[in-house]
């Protein structure tokens, strides 16, 4: 007998033979020795020199993966069968039905709680709605203070990447229009592609899917964290309306701050594009400025900054949305607050495609 105070022995003919005590004190010795057998599935295992054994034993014989378990005394039998059906049992998935009904069916299931989180989100467009309207009629309620914080969160720390990413977009334009446009010797015709592009879809566009991606996470993290500490019951309980003491002042910001972006991402795109052109095809920054004047209409400006209060509105409210949804776990927290920035980043596409379609109806 070992020290561990059994002895495992493998003999001819596939059998383990183990004699002595199985006990929780050498469970740790048992496993290792178990472990280091080679092709164990193919092994019979003689407990029949087993004089004592113990739960946590006949888990390490019911765990090891023998072919059959033989010679074991009646109360030993009779042990690693509890054990045996006390093990956890892994679920097994369910048949996942199959045909045109259970398609239908899920497809008819999917498309309601659509239109329920688009209730949900109009829903909040008119509390935001009716919260702002009240304060127009009772001035004392408005937050300032809150108003401007978010104003430069929202707005001020984001010029900088936005200014970037609009300058960038220029150069690629520039560069590309300039590739293609030099085979048909219409160079001269770059500018009104940078100005068109940029003016009408892609400065707005671009900087609202910035801000939905900075802005829509922010306030989901920010009212999701309120709620997981329960300061949103709290705001209640003192009477005050999480409404109007969250949401209103962020999406006001919102509304607020998004044109301007635009605006800045419309003139550091158009720099950009006056620089590539400069450099690659000689296109004079005057020459730039008069073909500018000339060929772009101020339209032009007015579809791309019509859109911002509209994106403004969407990224604000599924921010909050999202953050409102938030349960009493930090796995929630993560969940929603990238649900929040797809569904915002989704919805604004959505609405910038609408938007072209609408100004290509009526003419502008």
């Amino acid at each position: 007998m070992s020290d561990a105070g059994f002895e495992v022995t493998e003999e001819p003919g596939g059998v383990l033979r183990i004699a002595g005590s199985l006990t929780v004190r050498n469970i740790a010795v048992l496993q290792e020795r178990l472990a280091a057998l080679r092709a164990p599935e193919g092994l019979t295992v003689d407990l029949s020199a087993v004089r004592q054994m113990d739960t946590a034993g006949a888990w390490a014989l019911v765990r090891f993966p023998a072919q059959a378990i033989e010679g074991a005394s009646e109360g030993h039998a009779l042990l690693l069968d509890t054990v045996r059906r006390a093990l956890p049992q892994p679920d097994e998935p369910p048949d996942r039905p199959r045909g045109l009904t259970p398609f239908l069916e899920e497809t008819g299931r999917r498309v309601m709680t659509g239109l329920a989180f688009l209730a949900a989100l109009t829903g909040y467009l008119g509390l935001f709605l009716a919260r702002l309207f009240r304060m127009i009629l009772r001035p004392g309620e408005f937050r300032l203070t809150a108003l401007v914080a978010h104003a430069e969160d929202v707005g001020l720390r984001a010029v900088p990447i936005v200014a970037l990413m609009a300058f960038l977009i220029g150069v690629v334009l520039a560069f590309q229009g300039s590739a293609q446009l030099r085979q048909f010797g219409a160079e001269v015709f770059v500018v009104d592609l940078i100005a068109i592009s940029i003016l009408r879809e892609l400065g707005i566009l671009l900087t609202a899917i910035i801000v939905a991606g900075r802005t829509a996470s922010a306030f989901t993290a920010a009212i999701g964290s309120m709620k997981m500490r329960e300061e949103i019951d709290a705001m209640r309980t003192l009477g005050l309306d999480p409404a109007t003491v969250l949401f209103v002042p962020r999406i006001l910001a919102l509304l607020l701050m998004l044109p301007i972006l635009g605006l800045i991402a419309n003139v550091m795109g158009l720099l950009g594009g006056a620089l590539m052109a400069w450099v690659e095809l000689g296109i004079s920054p005057a020459m730039f400025r008069t073909r500018l004047v000339e060929g772009t209409d101020i339209s032009h400006v007015f579809v791309g900054l019509v859109k911002a209060p509209v994106f403004a509105i969407i990224i604000g409210v599924v921010g909050c949305h999202a953050g409102m949804q938030v349960k009493g776990n930090a796995e929630s927290l993560g969940r929603m607050t990238s649900n929040a920035v797809v569904t915002a980043i989704f919805a604004v596409i959505v609405a910038d495609a609408l938007f072209s379609i609408f100004f290509a109806q009526v003419g502008l």
